[in-house]
Protein backbone atom coordinates (compact mmCIF):
# COMPACT_ATOMS: atom_id res chain seq x y z
CA UNK A 1 0.00 0.00 0.00
CA UNK A 2 1.13 3.47 -0.66
CA UNK A 3 -0.05 6.49 1.57
CA UNK A 4 0.51 10.26 0.28
CA UNK A 5 0.28 13.21 3.43
CA UNK A 6 -2.40 15.68 3.00
CA UNK A 7 -0.78 18.91 3.01
CA UNK A 8 -3.77 20.36 4.26
CA UNK A 9 -4.25 20.90 8.51
CA UNK A 10 -7.33 18.86 9.70
CA UNK A 11 -10.70 20.30 10.40
CA UNK A 12 -9.77 18.73 8.61
CA UNK A 13 -8.80 16.30 5.91
CA UNK A 14 -12.58 15.81 4.02
CA UNK A 15 -13.88 19.58 3.70
CA UNK A 16 -10.13 20.78 2.93
CA UNK A 17 -8.74 18.25 0.35
CA UNK A 18 -11.59 18.20 -1.73
CA UNK A 19 -10.93 22.11 -2.40
CA UNK A 20 -6.84 21.46 -2.94
CA UNK A 21 -7.93 19.06 -5.05
CA UNK A 22 -10.41 20.71 -7.28
CA UNK A 23 -6.90 23.57 -7.51
CA UNK A 24 -4.74 20.25 -8.33
CA UNK A 25 -6.98 18.79 -11.06
CA UNK A 26 -7.47 22.62 -13.09
CA UNK A 27 -3.79 23.07 -12.64
CA UNK A 28 -3.91 19.80 -14.12
CA UNK A 29 -6.38 20.36 -17.06
CA UNK A 30 -8.92 18.35 -15.63
CA UNK A 31 -12.48 18.80 -14.49
CA UNK A 32 -12.57 20.58 -10.70
CA UNK A 33 -14.06 17.34 -7.81
CA UNK A 34 -16.50 18.51 -6.36
CA UNK A 35 -16.45 21.03 -3.06
CA UNK A 36 -16.03 19.90 0.29
CA UNK A 37 -20.07 19.29 1.41
CA UNK A 38 -21.57 21.85 3.37
CA UNK A 39 -21.15 20.28 6.77
CA UNK A 40 -19.02 21.41 9.15
CA UNK A 41 -18.60 18.36 11.41
CA UNK A 42 -16.47 15.27 11.14
CA UNK A 43 -18.66 13.15 9.90
CA UNK A 44 -17.63 10.79 6.54
CA UNK A 45 -20.55 10.51 4.45
CA UNK A 46 -20.53 7.04 2.31
CA UNK A 47 -22.08 5.74 -0.70
CA UNK A 48 -23.41 1.81 -1.72
CA UNK A 49 -22.84 0.78 -4.89
CA UNK A 50 -23.78 -2.78 -4.77
CA UNK A 51 -26.13 -3.82 -2.20
CA UNK A 52 -25.57 -7.85 -2.00
CA UNK A 53 -24.24 -9.55 0.92
CA UNK A 54 -20.75 -8.35 0.29
CA UNK A 55 -21.90 -4.79 0.14
CA UNK A 56 -24.20 -4.99 2.58
CA UNK A 57 -21.49 -6.04 5.03
CA UNK A 58 -18.92 -3.17 3.78
CA UNK A 59 -20.78 -0.57 4.64
CA UNK A 60 -21.93 -2.08 8.15
CA UNK A 61 -17.86 -2.58 8.47
CA UNK A 62 -17.41 1.17 7.33
CA UNK A 63 -19.91 2.58 9.99
CA UNK A 64 -17.97 0.18 12.90
CA UNK A 65 -15.74 2.95 12.44
CA UNK A 66 -14.53 5.16 14.97
CA UNK A 67 -15.93 8.48 14.30
CA UNK A 68 -18.94 9.60 12.84
CA UNK A 69 -19.78 8.31 9.81
CA UNK A 70 -23.37 8.09 7.86
CA UNK A 71 -24.50 6.24 5.25
CA UNK A 72 -25.92 8.42 2.85
CA UNK A 73 -26.75 7.06 -0.51
CA UNK A 74 -27.60 3.40 -2.22
CA UNK A 75 -27.67 1.86 -5.63
CA UNK A 76 -27.98 -1.53 -7.38
CA UNK A 77 -29.66 -2.60 -10.51
CA UNK A 78 -32.55 -5.19 -8.20
CA UNK A 79 -35.14 -3.22 -5.96
CA UNK A 80 -35.29 -5.97 -3.74
CA UNK A 81 -31.51 -6.00 -3.23
CA UNK A 82 -31.41 -2.43 -2.17
CA UNK A 83 -34.62 -2.80 0.48
CA UNK A 84 -33.34 -6.05 2.12
CA UNK A 85 -29.78 -4.28 2.37
CA UNK A 86 -31.52 -1.03 3.53
CA UNK A 87 -34.07 -2.61 6.53
CA UNK A 88 -30.84 -4.87 7.48
CA UNK A 89 -28.45 -1.77 8.37
CA UNK A 90 -31.40 0.47 9.76
CA UNK A 91 -31.53 -2.41 12.06
CA UNK A 92 -27.90 -2.47 12.82
CA UNK A 93 -27.16 0.98 12.80
CA UNK A 94 -30.09 3.49 13.18
CA UNK A 95 -29.66 6.93 12.51
CA UNK A 96 -26.21 6.20 11.22
CA UNK A 97 -28.17 5.51 7.64
CA UNK A 98 -30.09 8.54 6.02
CA UNK A 99 -31.12 6.72 2.62
CA UNK A 100 -34.59 8.32 2.11
CA UNK A 101 -36.37 7.34 -1.50
CA UNK A 102 -34.67 10.47 -2.97
CA UNK A 103 -31.35 8.61 -2.33
CA UNK A 104 -32.22 5.07 -3.52
CA UNK A 105 -31.02 4.22 -6.83
CA UNK A 106 -32.48 1.37 -9.20
CA UNK A 107 -30.79 0.13 -12.62
CA UNK A 108 -27.70 -0.23 -14.77
CA UNK A 109 -27.24 3.64 -14.30
CA UNK A 110 -27.86 3.93 -10.71
CA UNK A 111 -24.53 4.09 -9.72
CA UNK A 112 -23.82 7.06 -11.50
CA UNK A 113 -27.04 8.62 -9.53
CA UNK A 114 -24.61 8.11 -6.55
CA UNK A 115 -22.18 9.64 -7.46
CA UNK A 116 -23.91 12.90 -8.13
CA UNK A 117 -24.34 12.88 -4.00
CA UNK A 118 -23.06 14.92 -1.36
CA UNK A 119 -20.95 12.56 -0.03
CA UNK A 120 -17.36 11.30 0.74
CA UNK A 121 -16.71 8.13 0.32
CA UNK A 122 -18.10 5.38 -1.86
CA UNK A 123 -18.22 1.97 -1.55
CA UNK A 124 -17.87 -0.47 -5.05
CA UNK A 125 -19.33 -3.66 -4.58
CA UNK A 126 -21.64 -4.76 -7.41
CA UNK A 127 -20.49 -7.83 -9.24
CA UNK A 128 -16.28 -7.41 -10.51
CA UNK A 129 -17.12 -6.57 -14.10
CA UNK A 130 -18.99 -3.81 -13.56
CA UNK A 131 -15.90 -2.42 -11.22
CA UNK A 132 -13.85 -0.87 -13.68
CA UNK A 133 -16.42 1.12 -15.10
CA UNK A 134 -17.91 1.97 -12.00
CA UNK A 135 -14.01 3.00 -10.65
CA UNK A 136 -13.85 5.21 -13.20
CA UNK A 137 -17.27 6.74 -12.57
CA UNK A 138 -16.02 7.57 -8.94
CA UNK A 139 -12.87 8.29 -10.01
CA UNK A 140 -14.52 10.85 -12.21
CA UNK A 141 -16.82 12.30 -9.67
CA UNK A 142 -13.87 13.08 -7.02
CA UNK A 143 -14.69 10.58 -4.43
CA UNK A 144 -12.63 8.40 -1.94
CA UNK A 145 -13.09 4.80 -2.60
CA UNK A 146 -12.98 1.33 -1.48
CA UNK A 147 -13.89 -1.35 -3.43
CA UNK A 148 -14.13 -4.97 -3.39
CA UNK A 149 -11.65 -7.84 -5.36
CA UNK A 150 -11.48 -8.37 -8.04
CA UNK A 151 -11.10 -5.09 -9.61
CA UNK A 152 -11.87 -6.47 -13.18
CA UNK A 153 -12.41 -9.54 -14.59
CA UNK A 154 -10.21 -9.25 -17.80
CA UNK A 155 -6.56 -7.38 -18.85
CA UNK A 156 -8.61 -4.85 -20.61
CA UNK A 157 -10.57 -4.10 -17.02
CA UNK A 158 -7.15 -4.61 -15.45
CA UNK A 159 -5.41 -1.65 -17.35
CA UNK A 160 -8.22 0.86 -17.02
CA UNK A 161 -8.13 0.70 -12.93
CA UNK A 162 -4.89 1.16 -13.30
CA UNK A 163 -4.70 4.29 -15.86
CA UNK A 164 -7.72 5.44 -14.09
CA UNK A 165 -5.19 5.60 -10.68
CA UNK A 166 -2.83 7.53 -11.81
CA UNK A 167 -5.86 10.28 -12.29
CA UNK A 168 -6.67 9.54 -8.26
CA UNK A 169 -3.34 10.16 -7.16
CA UNK A 170 -3.57 13.40 -8.93
CA UNK A 171 -6.83 13.96 -6.96
CA UNK A 172 -5.74 13.14 -3.86
CA UNK A 173 -8.40 10.21 -3.57
CA UNK A 174 -7.85 7.18 -1.25
CA UNK A 175 -8.46 3.78 -2.22
CA UNK A 176 -8.66 0.68 -0.97
CA UNK A 177 -8.90 -3.09 -2.42
CA UNK A 178 -10.81 -5.59 -0.04
CA UNK A 179 -7.56 -7.70 -0.14
CA UNK A 180 -8.12 -7.96 3.46
CA UNK A 181 -5.20 -9.91 4.30
CA UNK A 182 -3.00 -6.80 3.73
CA UNK A 183 -4.77 -5.76 7.62
CA UNK A 184 -4.36 -8.86 9.21
CA UNK A 185 -1.68 -8.12 11.46
CA UNK A 186 -1.16 -12.24 11.19
CA UNK A 187 -0.40 -11.80 7.70
CA UNK A 188 2.10 -8.44 7.95
CA UNK A 189 4.14 -9.81 10.77
CA UNK A 190 4.93 -13.41 9.02
CA UNK A 191 5.12 -11.95 5.30
CA UNK A 192 7.37 -9.35 6.94
CA UNK A 193 9.65 -12.40 8.60
CA UNK A 194 9.63 -14.21 5.26
CA UNK A 195 10.45 -11.21 3.74
CA UNK A 196 13.81 -10.50 6.03
CA UNK A 197 15.13 -14.20 5.24
CA UNK A 198 13.98 -16.08 8.28
CA UNK A 199 13.83 -19.48 5.94
CA UNK A 200 16.57 -18.18 3.21
CA UNK A 201 15.59 -17.94 -0.28
CA UNK A 202 12.05 -18.37 -0.92
CA UNK A 203 12.42 -21.34 -3.77
CA UNK A 204 8.66 -22.28 -3.74
CA UNK A 205 4.84 -21.47 -2.51
CA UNK A 206 1.61 -23.10 -2.35
CA UNK A 207 -1.76 -21.15 -2.49
CA UNK A 208 -5.56 -23.06 -1.96
CA UNK A 209 -8.89 -22.23 -2.16
CA UNK A 210 -10.35 -24.95 -2.60
CA UNK A 211 -13.97 -26.18 -1.16
CA UNK A 212 -17.59 -26.70 -1.56
CA UNK A 213 -18.46 -23.55 -4.09
CA UNK A 214 -21.02 -21.12 -3.14
CA UNK A 215 -25.09 -20.40 -4.04
CA UNK A 216 -26.93 -21.11 -6.54
CA UNK A 217 -30.17 -19.51 -7.61
CA UNK A 218 -32.73 -21.40 -9.64
CA UNK A 219 -34.39 -19.79 -12.94
CA UNK A 220 -37.55 -18.03 -12.60
CA UNK A 221 -40.24 -17.92 -15.01
CA UNK A 222 -40.56 -14.57 -16.58
CA UNK A 223 -37.02 -13.61 -16.01
CA UNK A 224 -34.94 -12.31 -18.73
CA UNK A 225 -31.48 -13.87 -19.72
CA UNK A 226 -29.68 -11.00 -18.22
CA UNK A 227 -31.67 -10.82 -15.23
CA UNK A 228 -31.05 -14.84 -14.67
CA UNK A 229 -27.13 -14.09 -15.36
CA UNK A 230 -27.38 -10.80 -12.92
CA UNK A 231 -28.97 -12.80 -10.39
CA UNK A 232 -26.34 -15.62 -10.38
CA UNK A 233 -23.21 -13.62 -11.42
CA UNK A 234 -21.03 -15.97 -10.24
CA UNK A 235 -21.47 -18.22 -12.85
CA UNK A 236 -20.74 -16.52 -15.65
CA UNK A 237 -17.18 -15.06 -16.96
CA UNK A 238 -18.75 -11.46 -17.22
CA UNK A 239 -19.70 -10.67 -14.31
CA UNK A 240 -17.47 -13.32 -12.10
CA UNK A 241 -13.82 -14.14 -14.08
CA UNK A 242 -14.15 -17.68 -12.34
CA UNK A 243 -13.71 -18.91 -9.10
CA UNK A 244 -10.03 -18.57 -9.64
CA UNK A 245 -10.81 -14.65 -10.28
CA UNK A 246 -13.61 -14.12 -7.43
CA UNK A 247 -11.80 -16.10 -4.44
CA UNK A 248 -8.84 -17.80 -5.14
CA UNK A 249 -7.71 -13.99 -5.93
CA UNK A 250 -6.81 -13.89 -2.14
CA UNK A 251 -4.06 -16.54 -1.92
CA UNK A 252 -2.87 -15.63 -4.70
CA UNK A 253 -2.59 -11.94 -3.72
CA UNK A 254 -0.80 -13.21 -0.79
CA UNK A 255 2.46 -14.41 -2.64
CA UNK A 256 2.58 -11.54 -4.73
CA UNK A 257 2.86 -9.96 -1.84
CA UNK A 258 5.51 -12.06 -0.62
CA UNK A 259 7.22 -12.23 -3.73
CA UNK A 260 7.42 -8.68 -3.96
CA UNK A 261 4.93 -8.33 -7.12
CA UNK A 262 3.50 -10.32 -9.68
CA UNK A 263 4.62 -13.78 -11.46
CA UNK A 264 6.48 -13.78 -15.07
CA UNK A 265 4.19 -16.77 -16.63
CA UNK A 266 2.02 -19.58 -15.93
CA UNK A 267 0.62 -22.77 -17.45
CA UNK A 268 -2.26 -25.28 -16.38
CA UNK A 269 -5.23 -27.00 -16.70
CA UNK A 270 -8.94 -27.29 -15.49
CA UNK A 271 -12.51 -27.78 -16.35
CA UNK A 272 -16.08 -29.00 -15.04
CA UNK A 273 -16.10 -32.74 -13.34
CA UNK A 274 -18.66 -32.65 -10.80
CA UNK A 275 -20.87 -29.26 -11.30
CA UNK A 276 -21.52 -30.04 -14.89
CA UNK A 277 -25.05 -28.99 -14.76
CA UNK A 278 -26.59 -25.72 -16.44
CA UNK A 279 -27.20 -23.97 -13.47
CA UNK A 280 -23.39 -23.28 -13.15
CA UNK A 281 -23.14 -21.37 -16.02
CA UNK A 282 -19.71 -21.46 -17.73
CA UNK A 283 -16.86 -21.51 -14.78
CA UNK A 284 -14.66 -24.46 -14.18
CA UNK A 285 -15.49 -26.35 -10.99
CA UNK A 286 -11.35 -26.85 -10.53
CA UNK A 287 -8.41 -25.23 -11.64
CA UNK A 288 -4.61 -26.20 -11.49
CA UNK A 289 -1.91 -23.95 -12.05
CA UNK A 290 1.72 -23.29 -12.09
CA UNK A 291 2.55 -19.99 -11.22
CA UNK A 292 6.84 -18.88 -12.11
CA UNK A 293 8.22 -15.91 -10.55
CA UNK A 294 11.46 -14.07 -11.56
CA UNK A 295 12.99 -12.17 -8.96
CA UNK A 296 17.31 -10.86 -9.53
CA UNK A 297 17.72 -13.48 -11.72
CA UNK A 298 16.37 -16.57 -9.85
CA UNK A 299 13.36 -18.43 -10.24
CA UNK A 300 10.66 -19.81 -8.10
CA UNK A 301 7.55 -21.84 -8.93
CA UNK A 302 3.72 -21.51 -6.97
CA UNK A 303 1.49 -24.68 -6.91
CA UNK A 304 -2.14 -23.26 -7.38
CA UNK A 305 -5.42 -24.87 -7.23
CA UNK A 306 -8.96 -23.90 -6.42
CA UNK A 307 -11.14 -26.18 -6.59
CA UNK A 308 -15.24 -26.25 -6.02
CA UNK A 309 -16.57 -29.68 -5.11
CA UNK A 310 -17.83 -31.10 -2.50
CA UNK A 311 -16.93 -34.26 -0.02
CA UNK A 312 -13.46 -33.10 -0.75
CA UNK A 313 -9.96 -32.32 0.70
CA UNK A 314 -10.73 -28.71 2.14
CA UNK A 315 -8.09 -25.98 2.20
CA UNK A 316 -7.86 -22.02 2.19
CA UNK A 317 -3.92 -20.96 2.84
CA UNK A 318 -0.64 -20.34 1.25
CA UNK A 319 2.69 -22.13 2.13
CA UNK A 320 5.88 -20.46 1.68
CA UNK A 321 9.54 -23.00 1.10
CA UNK A 322 12.93 -21.52 1.56
CA UNK A 323 16.22 -23.01 1.48
CA UNK A 324 16.41 -22.01 5.75
CA UNK A 325 12.86 -23.73 5.98
CA UNK A 326 8.97 -23.65 5.54
CA UNK A 327 6.36 -21.21 6.39
CA UNK A 328 2.23 -22.08 7.07
CA UNK A 329 1.00 -18.29 6.00
CA UNK A 330 -1.93 -18.49 6.89
CA UNK A 331 -1.85 -19.78 10.39
CA UNK A 332 1.55 -18.07 11.18
CA UNK A 333 3.82 -20.39 11.99
CA UNK A 334 7.97 -21.30 10.59
CA UNK A 335 9.93 -24.04 11.07
CA UNK A 336 13.06 -25.02 10.57
CA UNK A 337 14.56 -27.89 8.33
CA UNK A 338 13.69 -30.34 10.25
CA UNK A 339 9.88 -29.61 10.36
CA UNK A 340 10.07 -28.41 14.35
CA UNK A 341 8.05 -24.75 14.90
CA UNK A 342 10.71 -22.01 15.34
CA UNK A 343 8.36 -19.27 15.15
CA UNK A 344 4.60 -19.00 16.05
CA UNK A 345 2.67 -16.02 15.67
CA UNK A 346 1.03 -15.36 19.23
CA UNK A 347 -2.38 -16.72 19.70
CA UNK A 348 -2.89 -14.85 23.16
CA UNK A 349 -2.39 -10.88 23.47
CA UNK A 350 -0.96 -9.71 27.10
CA UNK A 351 -4.12 -9.29 28.48
CA UNK A 352 -4.31 -13.11 28.04
CA UNK A 353 -7.41 -12.95 25.70
CA UNK A 354 -7.83 -15.08 22.67
CA UNK A 355 -6.65 -13.22 19.73
CA UNK A 356 -8.83 -13.03 16.67
CA UNK A 357 -6.04 -13.97 14.27
CA UNK A 358 -7.93 -13.69 10.62
CA UNK A 359 -10.57 -10.25 11.28
CA UNK A 360 -9.12 -8.13 8.09
CA UNK A 361 -12.70 -7.51 6.35
CA UNK A 362 -13.09 -5.18 9.72
CA UNK A 363 -9.74 -4.15 9.95
CA UNK A 364 -9.39 -2.74 6.66
CA UNK A 365 -12.28 -0.20 7.14
CA UNK A 366 -10.84 0.64 10.55
CA UNK A 367 -7.35 1.49 9.03
CA UNK A 368 -9.07 3.58 5.87
CA UNK A 369 -11.26 5.56 8.25
CA UNK A 370 -8.38 6.41 10.41
CA UNK A 371 -6.30 7.01 8.04
CA UNK A 372 -8.93 9.61 6.28
CA UNK A 373 -9.30 11.29 9.43
CA UNK A 374 -5.57 11.44 9.77
CA UNK A 375 -5.05 13.33 6.66
CA UNK A 376 -3.80 10.64 4.80
CA UNK A 377 -4.26 8.83 1.30
CA UNK A 378 -3.97 5.16 1.35
CA UNK A 379 -3.86 3.86 -1.82
CA UNK A 380 -4.31 -0.05 -2.38
CA UNK A 381 -5.55 0.13 -6.36
CA UNK A 382 -2.01 -1.10 -7.75
CA UNK A 383 -1.34 -4.57 -6.07
CA UNK A 384 -5.45 -4.86 -6.35
CA UNK A 385 -4.81 -4.46 -9.87
CA UNK A 386 -2.18 -6.70 -10.24
CA UNK A 387 -3.49 -9.44 -8.33
CA UNK A 388 -6.49 -9.54 -9.81
CA UNK A 389 -4.42 -9.78 -13.26
CA UNK A 390 -2.64 -12.61 -11.58
CA UNK A 391 -5.73 -14.34 -11.39
CA UNK A 392 -6.94 -13.58 -15.21
CA UNK A 393 -3.58 -14.67 -16.43
CA UNK A 394 -4.05 -18.37 -14.21
CA UNK A 395 -7.64 -18.27 -15.87
CA UNK A 396 -6.36 -17.43 -19.48
CA UNK A 397 -3.85 -20.62 -19.39
CA UNK A 398 -6.44 -23.24 -17.73
CA UNK A 399 -9.26 -22.41 -20.60
CA UNK A 400 -6.40 -22.41 -23.22
CA UNK A 401 -3.83 -24.87 -22.02
CA UNK A 402 -1.19 -22.91 -22.79
CA UNK A 403 2.21 -21.62 -21.24
CA UNK A 404 1.27 -17.72 -21.50
CA UNK A 405 3.84 -14.76 -20.40
CA UNK A 406 2.44 -12.15 -17.97
CA UNK A 407 3.09 -9.27 -20.33
CA UNK A 408 1.05 -10.66 -23.49
CA UNK A 409 -1.57 -11.95 -21.25
CA UNK A 410 -1.70 -8.07 -19.66
CA UNK A 411 -1.51 -6.33 -23.38
CA UNK A 412 -4.87 -9.20 -23.98
CA UNK A 413 -7.33 -6.97 -26.39
CA UNK A 414 -9.99 -9.65 -25.94
CA UNK A 415 -12.89 -8.05 -24.03
CA UNK A 416 -14.48 -10.62 -21.67
CA UNK A 417 -17.18 -7.76 -20.07
CA UNK A 418 -18.07 -5.80 -21.94
CA UNK A 419 -20.61 -3.84 -19.26
CA UNK A 420 -20.53 -0.26 -20.85
CA UNK A 421 -23.40 -1.56 -23.76
CA UNK A 422 -25.50 -2.93 -21.56
CA UNK A 423 -28.45 -0.39 -20.11
CA UNK A 424 -31.70 -2.88 -18.77
CA UNK A 425 -32.29 -5.97 -18.76
CA UNK A 426 -34.06 -6.53 -21.82
CA UNK A 427 -30.33 -6.35 -23.26
CA UNK A 428 -28.55 -9.68 -24.25
CA UNK A 429 -25.65 -10.41 -22.47
CA UNK A 430 -22.00 -11.45 -24.07
CA UNK A 431 -22.67 -14.88 -23.83
CA UNK A 432 -26.08 -16.54 -24.45
CA UNK A 433 -27.16 -20.28 -24.00
CA UNK A 434 -27.72 -23.19 -26.34
CA UNK A 435 -30.69 -24.81 -27.44
CA UNK A 436 -30.79 -27.30 -24.27
CA UNK A 437 -30.17 -24.01 -21.76
CA UNK A 438 -26.44 -25.28 -21.43
CA UNK A 439 -23.51 -22.71 -21.94
CA UNK A 440 -20.69 -22.38 -24.20
CA UNK A 441 -17.86 -24.19 -21.83
CA UNK A 442 -14.05 -23.10 -22.54
CA UNK A 443 -12.17 -25.61 -24.09
CA UNK A 444 -8.60 -26.40 -23.58
CA UNK A 445 -6.22 -26.43 -26.91
CA UNK A 446 -9.36 -24.60 -28.49
CA UNK A 447 -9.98 -21.10 -26.61
CA UNK A 448 -8.40 -18.52 -27.52
CA UNK A 449 -7.27 -15.94 -24.74
CA UNK A 450 -4.91 -13.88 -26.43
Amino acid sequence: MTTQKSDSSRRGFLKTSATATAGASLLAGLSPVRAAHASSDETIRIGLVGCGGRGRGAAEQAMNTEGPTKLVAMADAFEDNLQSALQGLTRQHGAKVDVPKERQFVGFDAYQKVMEQDLDLIILATPPGFRPLHFEAAVNAGKHIFMEKPVAVDAIGVRKVIDMNELAKTKNLAVQVGLQRHHEPIYIETIKRLQDGEIGRIVATRAYWNGDGVWVRPRKDGQTEMEYQMRNWYYFNWLCGDHITEQHIHNLDVINWLMGGPPAEAQGQGGRQVRTGKEYGEIYDHHFVEFTYENDGESSVLLSQCRHIPNCWSEVNEFAHGSEGSCDIGNGRIFDTKGQVKWEYPRVDADKKRRNLHDGHQQEHHDLFAALRRGDIPNEAEYGAYSTMTSVLGRMATYSGQRIKWKDALASNISVSPVEKFHSFSDTPPVVPNADMTYPIPTPGVTKVL
